[in-house]
C-alpha cells in the first residue's frame, strides 16, 4: 500500500529486456535505504527490488505490466516518480494507493493559471472507472484531487511544489500517464452495478 505522496525522482539508468520481462536499473537517492524484495511504486506502479548497488537498485516488469502501464515507454535517462511502501501507524498524507494501475490515460491540455497549472486528461471510458470531481486519483503514483471530471476526462491542479518535485514539470499534451483510480469509489461503483 501507498499514499500517493512522492518521495523522490529517480533517473533510469539502464533497460534491459530477457524474454518478456523488462529489467529497469534506477539511480536514486533512496537506494542506499532499501532492500532486496521491498516493495517501491515506480509511477505509480509497485515492483519489487531485485538487486542494490550503491546508488542504484533494479526492478522487474513482466509483459502484462508492461502491456498495461507507460513503463513500456521509459528511456534511459527519463525520470520517475518514487515512493516506498507506507507504514503501517504513519499519516496518510494522500489517499489509500494500492500500487496497481487501472489503465492509462493521455494528457489533452496543459493550461497554467497565475502560478499554478490545470492539467486535462482523457481515458479509454469502456472500462467502467469513475472519476467525481473533488474525489481522489493518482498520476503516475501521485495522488491527487480531481478538479472537473467528465464521462472519460477528468483536471487536477498542480502546485508549485508538485510540479517541481513530480514528473508533471515534464508532461506534454499527448503524454501517456499511469491512472489508479480511487480504490473506494471502484468498489462502490462495481457494487452500484456501474
Amino acid at each position: 500500500m501507498f499514499t500517493g505522496i512522492i518521495e523522490t525522482l529517480g533517473e533510469i539508468q539502464r533497460l534491459d529486456h530477457e524474454g518478456t520481462n523488462l529489467h529497469i536499473t534506477i539511480k536514486s537517492a533512496l537506494a542506499t535505504e532499501l532492500k532486496i524484495d521491498q516493495s517501491v511504486a515506480h509511477n505509480g506502479v509497485c515492483l519489487t527490488v531485485v538487486a542494490v548497488d550503491g546508488q542504484t537498485y533494479k526492478v522487474t516488469a513482466i509483459a502484462e505490466t508492461l502491456q498495461k502501464t507507460n513503463l513500456n515507454q521509459l528511456a534511459v535517462g527519463e525520470k520517475v516518480n518514487l515512493e516506498r511502501a507506507m507504514i503501517l501507524g504513519s499519516r496518510l498524507d494522500g489517499h489509500i494507493v494500492q500500487g496497481h494501475i487501472d489503465q492509462i490515460g493521455v494528457c489533452t491540455l496543459i493550461k497554467e493559471e497565475n502560478g499554478s497549472w490545470v492539467f486535462t486528461f482523457a481515458y479509454d471510458p469502456s472500462m467502467g472507472n469513475p472519476t467525481i470531481e473533488k474525489g481522489s486519483i493518482t498520476i503516475d503514483g501521485t495522488s491527487l484531487t480531481v478538479v472537473d471530471s467528465g464521462s472519460n476526462t477528468f483536471s487536477v491542479a498542480i502546485i508549485p511544489y508538485t510540479y517541481q518535485h513530480t514528473r508533471f514539470n515534464s508532461y506534454k499534451v499527448g503524454s501517456v500517464v499511469n491512472l489508479e483510480f480511487d480504490v473506494i469509489g471502484k468498489y462502490v461503483a462495481k457494487l452500484m452495478g456501474k
